[in-house]
């Protein structure tokens, strides 16, 4: 099982003053398989525009050409508008995972999966199984958070450690977003790290439920599994 260094390279909440915010989600992810130091680096979504993207990422000294795969949630400006940018600094060597690749849920490779595409959008989401947990990442979470946590949960069998991403529940209201936080706590999952499309008052409830669990998401933001 792999250990992974998340930071969200792209979001529209700050976190590292150093960095530029911006409407979209990006999130780099840095995996380190046993003891041999062998990685795979993966660029989950890419923003609505290079520019920020890659400026963020220098920043934060990540080199676009040590990306070997992007996986793009779904077709969304805000998630893939910087592919074609980030391409032409990776070299175009990187390989690209669509979510109409995978129909249903999928291994990519060791620990690596996808929740395939779901809903009717066609939103996929990135499941990494860690000795913690799976750790699930989300683009805009259109399919419905709880529905892309079950379906992940349903398909490996894990316990769920963190969710990291949009959750798609600006604008919710509160009962709602109590009644999916209930349903969080009822899958068993540890912690939560709502960004992007969640919204201001989703962010308050989890953090009022989910308290030192609660990890506070935004651009710059490294959480270490």
């Amino acid at each position: 099982m792999p250990k992974i260094r998340l930071i969200t390279v792209y979001d529209n909440y700050p976190f590292n003053p150093q960095l530029q915010t911006g409407w979209g989600f990006s999130c780099y992810i840095r995996c380190r398989f046993g003891g041999d130091g062998f990685e795979r680096n993966i660029l989950f979504d890419t923003g609505a525009d290079s520019v920020t993207l890659l400026s963020n990422m220098e920043k934060l000294e990540i080199d676009p050409k040590q990306i070997e795969i992007v996986f793009l949630s779904h077709n969304h400006n805000d998630h893939v508008g910087g592919l074609q940018g980030f391409l032409k600094a990776n070299g175009n060597s990187a390989k690209i995972y669509y979510p109409t690749a995978f129909s249903t849920p999928a291994n990519i490779f060791d620990g690596i999966y996808s929740t395939g595409a779901l809903g009717s959008l066609k939103e996929q989401s990135l499941v990494v199984l860690t000795e913690k947990g799976l750790v699930i990442i989300t683009g805009c979470a259109h399919p419905g958070i709880v529905e892309i946590i079950e379906t992940a949960k349903e398909f490996l069998n894990e316990r769920v450690y963190l969710v990291l991403g949009g959750f798609h529940l600006s604008g919710a209201s509160d009962a709602e977003l109590k009644r999916i936080i209930r349903e969080f706590r009822e899958l068993g999952v540890k912690k939560v790290a709502p960004c992007h499309c969640s919204g201001a008052r989703c962010r308050a409830l989890f953090k009022e439920e989910y308290k030192e669990n609660f990890i506070e998401n935004g651009v710059g933001r490294i959480i270490d599994v």
